[in-house]
């Protein structure tokens, strides 16, 4: 069995679990609602508190095969981030680094970003994720991401990072708060 497979994960108590017969798992909290396909070879059952994932058919460790042994690991994290993200959710803090680098909150959950460019960046977010922004003096500007969806948040903060990531000279870019930039030293540090 998977290492990670085989943990059972543990249902909050405001958290409801459902598995229909094609195997999709459905996850209600005070968060939201998500669902996931799970592969036909891995089957999901809900006893005591608790949801566990094994091989379809009962098979042993021998007559697995190295996907279904992959699925059994991937399909597990997939469920407890589910759980975790309807009961707790997730949150990300994105840092833009640079002389005039600026974001603000517009309507319709969107925001519009200048980055250096000779042009400023908007972006459109879905409902599940909420926006906030935050920009004080001589600090600066934040962008805080939060959703019940993982996957979604983490796909949002590589897109808004990929419009200008971090350079190792300066460091300017956009950041993730407490993220370290492997700084290099310039031209003149390497001639003597």
């Amino acid at each position: 069995m998977s290492r990670i497979g085989k943990l059972p994960i543990s249902i909050p108590a405001n958290v409801t679990i459902t598995v229909s017969e094609n195997n999709v798992v459905t996850v209600k909290g005070p968060k939201g609602e998500l669902s996931q396909q799970v592969d036909p070879s891995i089957t999901v059952t809900v006893e005591e508190g608790h949801i566990v994932l094994g091989y379809a058919g009962g098979k042993t460790l021998a007559e697995v095969t190295k996907q279904e042994h992959a699925y059994h690991g991937l399909y597990r994290a997939l469920v407890n981030n589910m759980v975790i993200g309807v009961s707790a959710g997730f949150r990300k803090e994105l840092e833009l680094v640079g002389v005039g680098y600026r974001v603000n909150e517009k309507p319709n959950n969107s925001i519009e970003l200048l980055l250096g460019y000779t042009h400023p960046i908007y972006m459109q977010f879905p409902a599940e994720v909420k926006i906030e922004t935050k920009s004080e003096r001589n600090k600066n500007p934040l962008i805080i991401l939060e959703s019940c969806d993982k996957q979604l948040l983490g796909l949002i903060c590589a897109k808004i990072r990929s419009f200008r990531k971090p350079e190792p000279y300066k460091g300017k870019g956009v950041k993730f708060v407490g993220e370290i930039i492997r700084r290099k030293s310039g031209k003149s540090a390497g001639a003597k």
